[in-house]
Formats: structure tokens, sequence, C-alpha cells
């Protein structure tokens, strides 16, 4: 329960610069939103990598480029299905591009990213 509630707080670090960096350019610079999402979201997950390496899973018995090299993978599925839901919520569901990154940021949060993550990346 310790890693998981770890996992959780990273994870928040991580959404939080995450969202910062998609508002800032999509409302003070004007990006497209989803340009903004990928952009935010590659900025989170660098966070969440060394967060999650040093914090989290105490970087196991891996080394740092094949921690690096799984976190790619796993990321850029994330990194995927996040600008695919957040399009998707946005343009069909005519949600606000905020609400969508929301919501499909917890269902990957809570699916995908930790197990892969503690299954798979640092293992």
């Amino acid at each position: 329960m310790s890693t998981f509630l770890k996992a959780q707080a990273s994870s928040l670090i991580a959404t939080c610069t995450d969202f910062l960096i998609t508002i800032i350019l999509k409302e003070v610079f004007s990006f497209w939103y989803v340009l903004a999402n990928i952009i935010g979201v590659i900025s989170g997950g660098i966070a969440n990598f060394y967060i999650n390496k040093d914090w989290v899973f105490n970087g196991k018995t891996n080394t740092v480029k094949a921690q690096a090299i799984r976190y790619f993978v796993v990321w850029l599925g994330n990194l995927l299905l996040n600008a695919l839901g957040v399009f998707l919520l946005t343009k069909f569901g005519h949600f606000n591009y905020i609400i969508s990154k929301i919501v499909v940021s917890l269902l990957l949060g809570w699916t995908y990213n930790y197990f892969l993550q503690k299954n798979y990346v640092f293992k």
C-alpha cells in the first residue's frame, strides 16, 4: 500500500506539471489544445520518471538506462492514449479540453500507468 500511495503522490506532482504546462501553452501562447496537451504530457512524464525511479520504486535492480527505455515504451503508449482521449472527448464529446484532460488522466493513471510502471518499468 505504501508503494501505491507514493505512486499516487508522484502522479499528482507529474499531473500538476502536465496541467500547468498545458494550460499555459493553450491559454497564454494560444497553442492548439492537442499540441499543448502533448507537450504537457511530455513534461509530466519526465518529472514522473525521476520521482518514481528515486522515491516510489527505489530504482530496484535495473539500471537507469533499462528503466528509461521501458518507461519510454510505456509512456509513449500513455502519450498516444492521452492525446487521442483528449481529442475525442473535446471534439466529439464537446467537453472543455481541461475536463477531457482530467477524465483521461484519471483513467490512465489508475489503470494503465500504475500497473505497467510497477510491474514492467521498475520491477
